[in-house]
């Protein structure tokens, strides 16, 4: 392992995302609202730190191998995510502590959207603004963006982006070279932001709102400017607007890439995940807004529709846009809708949850486990799309499960050891793993509430979710270290 090339990466990418305070500083200056010397003195610490990093191992250069591209980027997640955390803690609104800063950063940067503020709509811009723009570079994963530009960074990428890119099909490459790759994930999904900011801005809101809220939709984040998310508009057309790019949000960006391309609607209309997930979404749509109007909780039928296909599209890609208090809904519903968040999004895209890929692929493994029951005998392959899986493929996402259900156990009988109740501590750690945010409970609504030894460990629920358990767990292994 190559631990002085790593030094040196990091420190590069430190470097890099010192940038990201300038955006915000520019919001800051426009509106005069004082926060201006707070992200420059971010940008001088995470400059500087990175520089540190970088200077004593300048001239080490290695061809990376795979262990050195999973130590990378959970390395870099770390830091990044305390780095973050930098502008929350030098600022005085909010006055934020060093746990409620990083859990913060690691929310936004995870694209979950839990968060530990109020009165959203009281703070400054720019602190909205940096909240907003941590979730978008955290959507597409900011590794990707780095190994768009490797080669001036004068390393290989492949290892990086394996190691990042969600979902169990890892190895598939949209162009020859990854870093072209990189480069067409990066150019969709930017397109696909700008495209959103333009319909919401279209739909009513104000050019600051629409910018914002395109950057959490599109990285399938959550985080809003207001206390009452998208609620606090009370229009049709902007939560339409917001279903249409949440749920594109949540497929496959190389089903995006290649229709794109080939200019045809073929590929949306091939997938078989994506037809797996459009079909739950809508199914969990049907039962809630059903369910809603039967129980009298609307009056009217229409006003079941936009609440039920709202929520179950928000809480269903792992978004946690909310317009209503959904952990409030009568019966089942709070539960169903926090069920659907462990399916989440589509391989490839910003989504969380453990994927619909995988999802397919435990039915179908299991489907094929109880036919051999009755056919010991049979070859029984298992496929989707009508391709056959590898059995590599399929024995990787059972590991998944397996390593998913033990963390997500682990955490929760840790929450709730510090005090929460089960309801909380169960939904807190689904809302966080599955990065979804919005939980139920105390949770409900936000985190401020819960103590702070639980926020650290919901924040590494947070990392150990987006980097999709493996990633992160593999450092735990002492056959990781061993040469």
């Amino acid at each position: 392992m190559h631990l002085l090339s790593i030094q040196r990466l990091l420190g590069l990418l430190l470097m890099l995302f010192s940038v990201t305070m300038l955006p915000p500083a520019l919001v800051s200056v426009w509106y005069q609202d004082g926060q201006m010397p707070v992200f420059l003195a971010a940008l001088g610490a995470v400059l500087a730190l990175g520089f540190l990093l970088w200077l004593p191992v300048h001239r080490q250069r290695h061809e990376f191998r795979v262990r050195d591209g999973f130590l990378i980027v959970v390395l870099f997640w770390l830091v990044l995510g305390l780095a973050g955390a930098i502008p929350f803690l030098f600022s005085d609104t909010p006055q934020m502590s060093l746990t409620d800063s990083v859990f913060e950063s690691f929310s936004g940067l995870t694209t979950t959207g839990a968060t530990v503020l109020t009165g959203l709509d009281e703070l400054p811009r720019s602190i909205l603004f940096y909240r907003q723009q941590l979730q978008w570079l955290g959507g597409m994963g900011i590794i990707v963006l780095a190994v768009a530009i490797m080669p001036m960074l004068g390393v290989g990428g492949m290892q990086l982006y394996r190691a990042e890119t969600p979902g169990p099909l890892k190895d598939n490459k949209l162009t020859p070279r990854i870093t072209e790759t990189a480069k067409a994930l990066w150019y969709i999904y930017l397109a696909l932001t700008v495209l959103c900011a333009l319909f919401y801005l279209i739909a009513g809101m104000g050019p600051f709102d629409a910018i914002t809220h395109s950057f959490s939709t599109i990285a399938i984040g959550g985080f809003s400017t207001h206390d009452l998310s998208i609620g606090y508009f009370h229009s049709s057309a902007i939560e339409m607007v917001a279903v249409v790019f949440m749920l594109l949000a949540g497929m496959n960006f190389a089903l995006h890439f290649v229709a794109w391309r080939s200019l045809s609607l073929v590929p949306y209309l091939r997938d078989p995940e994506l037809k797996a997930y459009l079909g739950v979404l809508l199914l969990v749509t049907m039962i809630t807004v059903c369910y809603l109007y039967y129980t009298d909780t609307f009056v009217f039928f229409s006003e079941a529709m936009h609440a039920g296909l709202f929520q179950a599209v928000s809480i269903g890609t792992t978004t946690g846009f909310t317009t209503a208090d959904y952990f409030m809904w009568p019966g089942f519903l709070p539960v169903l809708l926090l069920f659907v968040s462990f399916i989440g999004g589509c391989t490839g895209s910003t989504g969380g949850g453990m994927k619909v890929i995988r999802f397919l692929l435990l039915l179908k493994q299991g489907h094929r486990e109880m036919t051999r029951l009755i056919h010991p005998s049979a070859q029984i392959p298992v496929k989707v799309g009508g391709k056959t899986m590898p059995d590599r493929v399929v024995n990787a996402v059972w590991g998944f499960f397996a390593a998913y259900v033990g963390s997500f156990v682990i955490i929760m009988l840790y929450l709730m050891a510090t005090g929460l109740d089960q309801i909380t501590a169960f939904s807190a750690v689904a809302a966080c793993m599955n990065n979804l945010g919005p939980g139920l409970g105390s949770v409900g609504t936000n985190y401020v509430d819960i103590n702070a030894p639980a926020k650290w460990a919901l924040s590494f629920a947070m990392m150990l979710g987006r980097l999709e358990v493996f990633t992160l767990m593999l450092l735990f292994m002492p056959g990781f270290w061993r040469r």
